[in-house]
């Protein structure tokens, strides 16, 4: 399975790099990741704030000190209620997408393999296991 895996995140570095025209530019690719992230923010706050699919319901994170981690992962929230309705999953399906097309054209310019950056990332997040706090 991890060959089929392997074989798909390259395959999507290759269509990226045989598609990307107008924005060949470094500079032009990392202002269209930013521009991404931007309109994937945009995407989610539409879904609290004008479809009402999802609720934020934000505040401080308490938990207690010196409280185990398994403990800590039951106790810290993700102030997300709700589901997405279909077409703000859509919406922001799409714009993961670019982010994630804009991140792998920056890989293929900077001539980075999109695939070993995701298992070196999962290395480490295995690695360091519960110490992993980000």
């Amino acid at each position: 399975m991890v060959k089929v895996k392997d074989m798909m995140v390259d395959e999507f570095q290759y269509a990226v790099r045989e598609t990307l025209v107008r924005n060949k530019s470094i500079l032009d690719q990392l202002t269209k990741q930013q521009d991404a992230s931007s309109r994937l923010n945009r995407a989610v706050v539409k879904a609290a704030t004008q479809c009402g699919c999802l609720k934020i319901q934000a505040s401080k994170q308490e938990y207690p000190e010196n409280t185990s981690y398994d403990t800590l992962k039951k106790l810290v929230k993700n102030h997300v209620d709700g589901k997405l309705c279909n077409d703000c999953k859509d919406a922001i399906e799409k714009e993961i997408g670019k982010g994630l097309y804009y991140f792998a054209a920056l890989c293929d310019t900077l001539d980075l393999d999109l695939y070993d950056i995701i298992l070196k990332e999962l290395d480490h997040t295995n690695t360091l296991g519960n110490f992993n706090l980000r």
